[in-house]
């Protein structure tokens, strides 16, 4: 399996739409949970870092270009 490289305040796609309709999210905190924003209306998601591997798509945005 291939692993995705993601950072903190990188900007990544899930795989289902949020409720507003955005797929963009940004990854605000990285731990054991990742917290990450909708780009688009502004909610806050915490999940368990396998759960977000499962459910992200790709990255859209590099951390260091988001900055």
């Amino acid at each position: 399996m291939n692993q995705k490289e993601y950072d903190l305040h990188a900007v990544v796609e899930m795989k289902k739409a949020h409720a507003c309709q955005s797929n963009a999210w940004e990854i605000i905190r990285m731990g054991m949970d990742i917290r990450i924003k909708c780009q688009k209306c502004g909610q806050l998601v915490l999940m368990p870092r396998r759960e977000f591997e499962k459910k992200m798509k790709k990255v859209l945005v590099k951390a260091e270009a988001a900055e």
